[in-house]
This record gives C-alpha cells, sequence and structure tokens, in this order.
C-alpha cells in the first residue's frame, strides 16, 4: 500500500457513493412509475411454481437458447455479470492493497479457477453479441434488421462496460500472477500466460482494479441517470417479469387473450359501468402494473420484430416498436400522474383540481413542463400533421394479426398481444374508433351470429350434400348420451366453400372409424373470437354465454369427461379450449388433427393408398403458438403417404398467414400483403399442395395462390387440409355403412339411486297416485247436492287457463286453468258449436270449443317435442276459449235413439284440433295416473235426461277420453250426463313450488273418434289423438263453472266407471316436462 494506492482507492470509494445513489434512487423512481399503473393481484401466486420458474429460466435460459450463438454467448454474460460482481466489489480492496483477495475464498483454486471462467466467459460472450449486432445493423436495407429502432447509444455503453468489466478481471488477476506470483495451470491457464507480457507491478495491479471498478461505477450512476434504458435495467428487471408473468405455470402469454380487468378484476358485460370501470387501455395509466413492468424490461432486441408478419410485410407495426414508444410516454407522462394529474374522457383536468373543482394552476406548475405536454398526447389515433402525433398509430395498432410471435420470441416475457388487445378494446367500446370493415362484422355477428351475415339455417346446407345422415342435435337427437364427440363446424365450415371440404372431410373419416357424434346444425353460433381479438369484448361476451348456455343444454346430465367438443377451425378451437373457460364452458376440445391423428394410431382409420406428393404445411397460429399443436398434423401427413417439405419458417416460427386478430375481415393497404408473402415461402419448397389446419388459413392461402397463379407461379398448387389428405388414402366406405357406424342405439337407463333427483321424482308419483285414488274413492260416492268448489287440475302461479277468456273479459270460472294472469302462447276464442238433441233442435247458446291444454289447429308444438314445459314456461299452442253463451234453462229431452244413430261428439278438453299436430306423445301422466273423475261408461248404460246448464256456466276443457267403438256401437240409448264426482280440492292441481308432472315426450294415444251418447249440446273439437291399444268409453261434453264444479248435479248421480291409462295420465318411468335425461 503507497500514496498512489491509497489515492486510487479513495477516489474509488468516494465516486462510488456517488454512483451507487444515482443508481438507487433511479431504481426507486421506477418502482414508482411502475406502481402507477393498475392492480393485478393474480400475478403473486402461487409463489414456489412462479419462483421455480424463473429460476429454470435464468438458470438454463430456455428462452434465449432458442436462438443458438446468441443463446449461449448471452448466458456467458449473464453469469459473468451476476457471479462477476463478486470479484467487482473485490476491486474496492485491490484499489488499496493489490495483493487483497477475499477472506477464507479468496486464495482458493476453486475461486481462482471461477475467477478465470468468468472473465474469459464475459469477453468472449460480449464480443461475439457486439459481432453480431453489427452484422445486423440496421445499415441497409432497414427492415429486415432486428436492431431497426433500437436505442444503439444505449446498447454501445452497456457492450463497452460489459466488455471492460471483463477485461478488468483478466488482467487484474493477470497483474497478480505478474507480480506475486502463485501461478497455477489448471486454475489459471489463459492469465498465466497473459502474465508473462506484463511486468511485476503493485500500483499497475491498482490501476487495473480501479479502472476495473470505475468501469461498473460510471455504468450504475448512467443507468440511474436513464431509467429508461431497458438494455441495462432488463438484468435486474426481468426477473420481475419472469415471475409476474400471466401463465403460473410457465407458459407464455398466448391462447387466452388476457381477461378485460377493472381494477385487479375481470369485467362481466352485464354488470359493466363505464362511468366506474375501465374498458381497455385508452391512457397509459390504464394499463396494469405488469404492463408497465414490461414496457420497463424490454431490451430492444428486437427478436418480435424479426418474426412479426405485420413488420416484415411492410406495415407500420414492430411489436417493439410499440412497446418502447408505450415505455417512453409512460415515464415522460409519470411525474404528471405522480402529481396526482387525471383527465377526464372530454380532456378535462380532473386530477389537480381546488376544492370548487377548478383547476389547480400552482400544482400544475410544478409539474415539468415535458410531462404537461406529454399528458396532453392521445395514446391511440390518427397522425396528422401540425397536430400533436398520438403515442400509437392507429394504423399501428389495427396491423396486428394476433399470431403470437412477438410472445413466443421474447426472452423476457413482454405479453405484446394482450396490450394491443386492450388499446383496442377501448378504441372499440368507448371511442367507436375502429376499421369502417369491423362494423359490417360486428353487425352480422351480432344480428346473424356468423360473420358473413348468413341465415342459420344455412349452416344445415353441408349436411344436405353428403350422402349419409348426420345427427342434428334437436332433430335427429334429443340427447348427447351414448355420442362420443360434439362437432363444433364453426362459421367457415358450414358457410365457405373451401372451408366446407375439410368439413365433409372430417365427418366422413370419422364416420368411418365409427366415431358417434353429432353436430348443433342451425343452433351453433359463432365462437366471438374475431369479436374479441378485434377489441369488442362486449360482442365476445354475449356469443359466449349463449354458446355455453346452448353446450350446457346439450351436454345436460353428462359427466364432465365426457363432455367433448372437435373442431376443425383453430379460431374455435382457442375459443372453446381457453377463453370459453373464463366465462363458464368448461370442455374437453380437441383439433380434428388430433383426434384423426389419434384414430389412426388406433387402428380405425387405416390408410391404404400412399398420397406420395410434395406437400409442405403451414402451422395455423392458433393451432401451434398459442396451443403448441404441431405434431398431430405432421404425423398424420406422414401417415397419409406424402412427402413433408418444411417451409424455412415453420413451428413456432411460422409465419401468419394474415387471418388472425380480426385481420380475416379488414383489407390490408400498406406494404405487401401477408397471405402472398406466405405463399412465396410455400412456394420456394415446390410443392404440389399446401396443407394446413384451419379454415381461416385455408381461405387466405389459396387466395395467394390464386394471385401467384394470375402471374404464372405454382401452376397446379392445390391448398387443402390435412384431413382430406388423409382422407384420399384410406379406403371410403358405402354411405349405407357410414350412416350405420354413427347411429345411437338409445339404452336403458341403470336405476337411480335413492336419494337422486329420479328417485325424488318417483316418490312424487306414488303421492300423485294415492291422491288420484282419493279422487277416485270420492266420485264412487253419490253426491245428492251441489258439488263443493275445487280446483280442479287448475295450476296456481301466474298462468292462465289454456281455453280461458282473452284478458278483459269476465271469466266466469277457471275450469282447468291455471291459476294467475299470465296468457298461454298462442290464445284466442274457440268457434262457437251448435245444441242438438235427439232428432229436436233445443235452443241453446253458441258454446265454445273447449280445447282444454290441446293445440290450436293446424298448429305445431315447438320443437316437436311434446309438451315439454320447463319451469315456468307455458303451454306451447293454448288457446283461449270465447265466453259462454248463457244456455236457457230448459230441459232437453233425452234422446231415445240408439248410440250410433246419434251425431257422434268430437273431444274436447285435450283433444287435438283439427289437422293439428300432436306434440309429441300427449300429456300423459306418471304412474298410471287417472284423470280425476274420469271413469269408462258402460257400453249398455240406459238414457236419461240431460239437464241444461245454468245460466252463465262456462264451458269445461274437459279431459280428452278414447272411444271404445266396439260398445259404442251397443248402447241403446245416449244417457243425460250425470254430475261428475267431487275432485279434491288441490286435485292433480300443481303446488306453489312443485314440479308439473309429465313425460317429457310421452306418447300419443291412439284411437277413432268418440261418439257422444245424446250430448245436450255439440261443440266442434279436435280430433282424437290415437291411444296406444286403448279403448275407452266416449267422453260426455259437459260445461264447468271453472272452481272444479259443474254447475248443479242431477239429483241422481250415477258412479262412471274407471278410466284406463291414458290421457291425462302419467305413464310409469316418464319425467317432467322439461327435465333432461
Amino acid at each position: 500500500m503507497n500514496a498512489l494506492t491509497i489515492t486510487l482507492g479513495t477516489i474509488g470509494v468516494l465516486l462510488s457513493l456517488v454512483c451507487w445513489f444515482s443508481f438507487i434512487t433511479g431504481a426507486l423512481k421506477m418502482v414508482n412509475v411502475v406502481r402507477i399503473g393498475q392492480s393485478a393481484p393474480d400475478r403473486w401466486r402461487p409463489f414456489f411454481p412462479r419462483f421455480k420458474q424463473m429460476c429454470v429460466e435464468f438458470i438454463a435460459h430456455t428462452r434465449m437458447s432458442k436462438f443458438r450463438t446468441v443463446g449461449w454467448a448471452h448466458w456467458l454474460v449473464m453469469v459473468g455479470f451476476m457471479l462477476g460482481a463478486i470479484v467487482w466489489f473485490e476491486a474496492y480492496g485491490q484499489t488499496f492493497d493489490p495483493a487483497f483477495h477475499w477472506p477464507l475464498v479468496g486464495n482458493t483454486a476453486v475461486y481462482h479457477f471461477i475467477d478465470e471462467i468468468l472473465g474469459l466467459g464475459t469477453v468472449i460472450g460480449i464480443t461475439t453479441l457486439i459481432v453480431i449486432r453489427q452484422l445486423n445493423h440496421p445499415r441497409v436495407p432497414a427492415r429486415l434488421s432486428r436492431f431497426s429502432g433500437s436505442d444503439f447509444k444505449a446498447a454501445y455503453f452497456v457492450e463497452a462496460v460489459v466488455l471492460i468489466e471483463g477485461l478488468g478481471m483478466i488482467f487484474v488477476k493477470a497483474g497478480k500472477i505478474a507480480t506475486y506470483g502463485h501461478a497455477n495451470p489448471w486454475t489459471d491457464f489463459f492469465t498465466m500466460n497473459l502474465a508473462k507480457l506484463l511486468p511485476a507491478s503493485p500500483n499497475m495491479v491498482a490501476f487495473f482494479a480501479f479502472v476495473k471498478l470505475m468501469s461498473g461505477m460510471i455504468w450504475l450512476y448512467v443507468v440511474g441517470r436513464n431509467i429508461t434504458w431497458g438494455v441495462a435495467w432488463h438484468r435486474f428487471a426481468a426477473f420481475a417479469n419472469i415471475y409476474f408473468k400471466r401463465e403460473d405455470d410457465g407458459d407464455v402469454a398466448l391462447g387466452a387473450a388476457k381477461p378485460m380487468m377493472s381494477g385487479g378484476k375481470p369485467i362481466n358485460m352485464e354488470d359493466a359501468d363505464p362511468d366506474t370501470d375501465t374498458f381497455g387501455a385508452g391512457n397509459i395509466e390504464d394499463f396494469s402494473w405488469k404492463g408497465w413492468l414490461d414496457f420497463t424490461t424490454c431490451t430492444e432486441c428486437g427478436r418480435c420484430q424479426s418474426q412479426c408478419p405485420a413488420w416484415n410485410t411492410g406495415k407500420p407495426l414492430s411489436p417493439k416498436l410499440l412497446i418502447t414508444s408505450l415505455r417512453d410516454h409512460g415515464y415522460a407522462k409519470a411525474p404528471y400522474l405522480l402529481a396526482g394529474g387525471r383527465k377526464d374522457m372530454g380532456g378535462d383536468e380532473i386530477g389537480l383540481v381546488d376544492g370548487d373543482g377548478a383547476v389547480d394552476e400552482a400544482k400544475l406548475a410544478a409539474i415539468p413542463e415535458a410531462a404537461r405536454q406529454e399528458a396532453e398526447r392521445k395514446l391511440v389515433g390518427e397522425t396528422v400533421e401540425g397536430e400533436l402525433a398520438p403515442v400509437i398509430d392507429a394504423e399501428t395498432l389495427w396491423s396486428c394479426t394476433n399470431c403470437g410471435a412477438c410472445v413466443e420470441q421474447c426472452p423476457v416475457d413482454i405479453e405484446h398481444v394482450d396490450h394491443i388487445i386492450d388499446m383496442r378494446r377501448y378504441q372499440v367500446l368507448i371511442e367507436s374508433e375502429f376499421p369502417s370493415e369491423l362494423a359490417g362484422l360486428f353487425k352480422n355477428l351480432e344480428n346473424k351470429g356468423n360473420p358473413w351475415g348468413q341465415n342459420s339455417k344455412d349452416r344445415l346446407n353441408w349436411i344436405k350434400e353428403m350422402d349419409f345422415e348426420i345427427p342434428v342435435f334437436g332433430q335427429d337427437a334429443d340427447s348427447f348420451e351414448d355420442y362420443e364427440y360434439l362437432f363444433w363446424v364453426g362459421c367457415a365450415g358450414a358457410y365457405e366453400d373451401r372451408a366446407k371440404k375439410t368439413t365433409k372431410a372430417v365427418a366422413e373419416l370419422l364416420a368411418t372409424a365409427g366415431v358417434k357424434f353429432m353436430v348443433l346444425g342451425a343452433d351453433e353460433t359463432c365462437t366471438g373470437d374475431s369479436a374479441r381479438r378485434a377489441g369488442n369484448e362486449f360482442l365476445f361476451q354475449q356469443l359466449a354465454m349463449q354458446n355455453i348456455e346452448l353446450l350446457n343444454s346439450v351436454f345436460d346430465g353428462v359427466e364432465q369427461r365426457k363432455r367433448k367438443i372437435v373442431v376443425t377451425c383453430a379460431h374455435c378451437f382457442n375459443a372453446l379450449g381457453n377463453e370459453y373457460p373464463e366465462v363458464g364452458g368448461e370442455y374437453e376440445v380437441v383439433h380434428h388433427t388430433q383426434l384423426l391423428n389419434r384414430l389412426v394410431r388406433q387402428k380405425k382409420l387405416i390408410p391404404v393408398a400412399s398420397v406420395g406428393e410434395d406437400v409442405t404445411y403451414h402451422d395455423p397460429c392458433f393451432l401451434g403458438r398459442h396451443n403448441k399443436v404441431y405434431d398431430a398434423p405432421r404425423e398424420l401427413m406422414e401417415a397419409s403417404g406424402v412427402k413433408l417439405k418444411e417451409m424455412p419458417r415453420h413451428g413456432e416460427r411460422s409465419m401468419c398467414c394474415g387471418a388472425g386478430g380480426a385481420r380475416m375481415w379488414m383489407e390490408e393497404n400498406i406494404g405487401k400483403r401477408i397471405n402472398i408473402d406466405r405463399v412465396d415461402e410455400a412456394l420456394s419448397t415446390d410443392p404440389k399442395k399446401i396443407a394446413t389446419g384451419c379454415p381461416f388459413c385455408r381461405v387466405m392461402l389459396t387466395d395467394g395462390v390464386t394471385a401467384r397463379q394470375e402471374s404464372g407461379q405454382g401452376e397446379g398448387v392445390e391448398v387443402v387440409d390435412v384431413a382430406q389428405l388423409m382422407l384420399s388414402s384410406i379406403t371410403r366406405l358405402a354411405p349405407e355403412k357410414l350412416s350405420e357406424n354413427i347411429t345411437v342405439i338409445p339404452r336403458e337407463k341403470p336405476a337411480e339411486p335413492a336419494g337422486s333427483p329420479a328417485a325424488a321424482e318417483a316418490t312424487a308419483e306414488v303421492v300423485e297416485k294415492e291422491r288420484v285414488e282419493e279422487v277416485e274413492e270420492a266420485a264412487a260416492t253419490p253426491a245428492a247436492t251441489e258439488a263443493p268448489a275445487g280446483k280442479g287440475l287448475a295450476m296456481k302461479g301466474l298462468a292462465e287457463a289454456p281455453g280461458a277468456k282473452a284478458p278483459g273479459a269476465k271469466a266466469p270460472g277457471k275450469g282447468l286453468g291455471m291459476a294467475g294472469g299470465a296468457k298461454a302462447p298462442g290464445a284466442k276464442k274457440a268457434a262457437p258449436a251448435t245444441a242438438e238433441a235427439a232428432g229436436t233442435e233445443a235452443p241453446a247458446a253458441e258454446a265454445p270449443k273447449p280445447k282444454g291444454l290441446g293445440l290450436a289447429g293446424g298448429a305445431k308444438a315447438p320443437g316437436g317435442k311434446g309438451l315439454q314445459m320447463k319451469g315456468a314456461a307455458k303451454a306451447p299452442g293454448a288457446k283461449a276459449a270465447a265466453p259462454a253463451a248463457e244456455a236457457p234453462a230448459t230441459e232437453a229431452p233425452a234422446a231415445e235413439t240408439p248410440a250410433q244413430d246419434a251425431p257422434a261428439a268430437k273431444p274436447k278438453g285435450l283433444g287435438l284440433a283439427s289437422s293439428a299436430k300432436a306434440p309429441g306423445k300427449g300429456l300423459q301422466m306418471k304412474g298410471k295416473a287417472k284423470a280425476p273423475g274420469a271413469k269408462a261408461a258402460p257400453a249398455d248404460a240406459p238414457a236419461e235426461p240431460a239437464i241444461a246448464e245454468p245460466q252463465g256456466a262456462e264451458p269445461q276443457a274437459s279431459e280428452p277420453q278414447v272411444a271404445d267403438t266396439s260398445s259404442a256401437s251397443e248402447a241403446p240409448a245416449a244417457e243425460a250426463p250425470k254430475a261428475p264426482p267431487v275432485a279434491k280440492a288441490g286435485g292433480l292441481g300443481f303446488k306453489s313450488g312443485a314440479k308439473a308432472p309429465g313425460a317429457r315426450k310421452a306418447a300419443a294415444p291412439k284411437a277413432a273418434a268418440p261418439k257422444a251418447e245424446a250430448p245436450a249440446a255439440e261443440a266442434p273439437a279436435a280430433e282424437a289423438p290415437k291411444a296406444e291399444a286403448t279403448e275407452t268409453a266416449a267422453p260426455k261434453v259437459e260445461e264447468s263453472n271453472g272452481d272444479g264444479s259443474n254447475g248443479k248435479a242431477p239429483e241422481t248421480v250415477k258412479a262412471p266407471p274407471p278410466a284406463k291409462p291414458g290421457g291425462l295420465g302419467f305413464k310409469a318411468g316418464a319425467k317432467a316436462p322439461g327435465r333432461k335425461s
């Protein structure tokens, strides 16, 4: 130690204090700026998986290892910087005492060896990186360089400091060996040889140590003063950015788009409030703190830029420049934001105001002028000459295809696509500023459920073009049970002619393999992928919830692991599999290439004819990068016997076709068309066919091939789906065999365990049966007086009786009505009827046509599935009867003629109207319960005088009974109707909250039209429903006062015989309406 070394050491310590202060204040300022962003509580946990992933990426350099030379060179520099800090701090002592080393470990062989490796590795690594930067310098041509637009000043400074640090480690060690000796060929193999060139001088060692120390100190000072130098700060910020990455399993931020967040929580658009919630990012402060950390961490390496299809085809978008522009804007505006400044959507100051709401000029004046000017800039907008330029030009924002190449290549896990979608969300939902072509897309999706604006029924057109039957849910199948897959066809697969070829090929391959599948047909709507990628989160959520409701109804009763969907569209694949779980749709979704490849492995598809052509494969972005499906399509192509010729850019570095990010629906007006660029690359392999696995890609590539063929290139080249290649290599089956392969035979359901919903339903049937028996017992007891008021089959709640009066008319009674005020759908007044008696016309008023719960004439039950009523659904097709005309209180003479000569009374009550289609199998009740009071009349019952009803009585919505034609013809005379048995209050009425009993799809009763036995008044009614091999006596037409009693009963009451099952009886084992298997 001498005067020189003491002087150097003192200067080094004093300068280092200033440098450390600069660095620490810069770091704290950076933390404060990052904290400006919105909260993101989902980024902190789980700790151990995130910490593990951070360590793996750091130590193994998994993100950088993709870039061969750059990977290992950067690893050497990284290790040299991290561990070299130990050697660097040793320079504090070496400036004072050249012989200084760390106590305990500083003189060991291990330490000497590490020092040797670190010095050499740092120099070799940084020299390699300097050479690579110069070889890729954006001199000519600029757009081909990944460093175009990067800050070279910062890069050169950092590279110089690192190089000096590495040389400092080497020369300090070599100087010590030259001065003090103690060299070891195993640990000092390079420096011992370099020491031979150096003199023995302690002052020289102290000088080398001072240079090593000061180079680091200068770096600390300069970096602390330039906190936007990501190339320097990434060595600290990258650890945090990797730990806080979106996916806690370590995957990149691809697949599902990040949900739209406000206050750290996903936004449900049904409950969102634009006054309090943040819709996307309209200002830099709307990004989350993780977004600000992304901007800070960017190293400007340009790998994202080198892979971006927009940048490579002359568009203004560079993912790197977009991130750095947001960073520079954010840090320039930070002083204003940190001071509390904030503007509303109109641009007025609402942050720095006084108690009266006026702008606080004093506080504004304290903010630097540059920060105040930066606060005036729009985040996104059109660049207009003479006006303050926006941070991101609108053309730049809308050039993105969401291909994910930037995210996949970024070594520090920046989430470019999420930030772009957030900015688009604000532009669409708040500003309503978006390319004009998207207006048509949004309108078609909202009104028609598909981007083309086609009718939903046209989704079935491709099925009509097939030679075999394909089951459609709701038409050919009512349940997913016994099916293996739901085939989600997608909009392109159903409407676009080229994509329909893929759909047909997949359907035939699945049928050939015997895979039981169904399609949704006209009920299917767009998944909303294009809407979400274009920023219309509201429309996406609307479509998603609609589809999830449909899919859940299809999979109702199916266990989770069997809810399988196969898709041909990579965008549908991504949306259904990755984005629908965010809004409650959990399904197992497979791409058709995955399923077909699996079937080939299982020997269910056996290729017999090799295609034998040169084929190149285009990786769809949303199948490959977003979902990591690379091998399945290639294995499928290999199985079909093609000769695969890969394009230069394939796999995770595949070039986009240009359709993603809703670009499918927008025109390209700048630069070269992306699909043309991709087709040029494909044609460079001289293929016979270009294969892909996405209908969007197929459309774009086909258009590109057509354009090139018009200029004489690529003659005979065809774009196909990999499924078509497989179809051409197998033995194709006859249509009858294909139909047989996918036909599902329903199987008997196993008995439900006790406590299950089915068991509870069975218990309810027993209770109902006991109640019916009580009614029958009451019916068997003669009643000499008027029947007490009851509710019969009245249904409690809000539903109005089918057959009741129109609203506003005075209803004398309820009959079979449903209590409440709601009118059954399709209700209308009934037609008048004529009264007849045997041979004599009694003066009678027009009687309404009681239809009960029957369907209107010609009306078809919705869905053709019977009268299934879910929850509080109304009876389909129910009609309201006209008010009963007052009948004269006279007694009609009894008919003496035989029953066969009397006019046949058409069935009423629940009978169907003339020409009406039976809804499913009728309203058969479970448990073989009989209709209250309904019993079969004896064949040879004597006729009795019919007594006219009192005035004001309302026609009864009677229950249909099936005629026994054999006994009806033998009846000697018609007998006047007796008073019906007293129905127990409640009867078969539905209790409040109880489910309506009834088979979901019950069998319709068969029988000929019943004949009335001398009716007092004949009213036209619906044709008799067919009973299932049951024959009952003809019904007697009576009038009801609506409360369960049928006016005044005759003096003598004869008990009617019991009714056979059918009519309104519930069949055993039938389920309640609306319940699904």
